[in-house]
């Protein structure tokens, strides 16, 4: 097996959620313990309350870590130079991608201050994680089955798989019925034998790992692909092969 590719992972703190060590050090050494070769993270700052320093946050460690770490740019739709601040950074190396988090936002995926990220996405490459809750006025899996086919040549990584058992069937229709839709797997409360339910339903090319560090531990996240009961090949889809397809085809 090749080095783990995490697709879902955070740098930074939140002011309303317990981390124990912040440091993007301490993050590197628990990555090196479990064999992640490469962590695809945003900055909890951008996604919070100041997009622009969090993002210059997110290059800084970037560079400070070169080939550990590779950056989701958070768009944020209530920015009126998001569009202009956000091409500038899609062109920066390491930088493959945006994160959105319709729930923080409170704006709709496929509304219209969000646009503006799917077009610069489908004009100069990148993948796209969004946030997804099942249930969410924001971000239900409905609302992919919504922006998908406006934009098929975007990869969208459904964060999350819907967040909750009950939405797993929702997310998994609309990953089936849209192949530019993945779904991205980390929650608290999905379980090895839920992986197993998804990788059977949608196939575990159609699915990435993400463990949620630094909201979420990594070990967790990675003990339950680890333990799920899937075939050796499905694990090794599920932990670097899909997500290194989606890279290579958003270049």
């Amino acid at each position: 097996m090749t080095g783990i590719i995490d697709a879902h992972g955070h740098l930074g703190g939140w002011f309303a959620f317990a981390i124990a060590d912040s440091s993007t050090e301490s993050l590197v050494r628990v990555m090196d313990s479990c064999g992640v070769a490469t962590m695809c993270v945003s900055h909890l700052l951008a996604i919070g309350p100041d997009s622009r320093a969090g993002n210059a946050l997110l290059l800084d460690e970037i560079q400070k870590h070169p080939g550990r770490f590779l950056g989701y740019a958070v768009y944020d739709p209530h920015d009126p130079e998001a569009p202009q601040r956000t091409a500038d950074l899609l062109a920066t190396p390491g930088v493959i991608g945006l994160k959105l988090h319709p729930d923080t936002h409170q704006h709709p995926l496929e509304g219209p201050g969000y646009a503006p990220a799917f077009e610069l996405v489908a004009e100069h490459g990148g993948v796209i994680l969004s946030h997804g809750m099942y249930g969410s006025p924001w971000c239900d899996p409905a609302r992919f089955a919504q922006v998908a086919p406006r934009y098929p040549s975007v990869e969208l990584l459904m964060g999350h798989a819907g967040l909750f058992p009950a939405g797993l069937p929702a997310a998994a229709e609309v990953a089936t019925q849209y192949p530019n839709v993945t779904l991205e797997i980390c929650s608290s409360r999905l379980t090895a034998r839920h992986v197993a339910w998804l990788v059977a339903t949608v196939g575990a090319d159609r699915m990435v790992f993400g463990s949620d560090a630094l909201f979420l531990d990594l070990r967790v996240g990675l003990g339950r692909v680890m333990l799920a009961p899937i075939e050796p090949a499905e694990r090794d889809q599920l932990l670097f092969g899909t997500m290194t397809r989606l890279l290579e085809a958003a270049r």
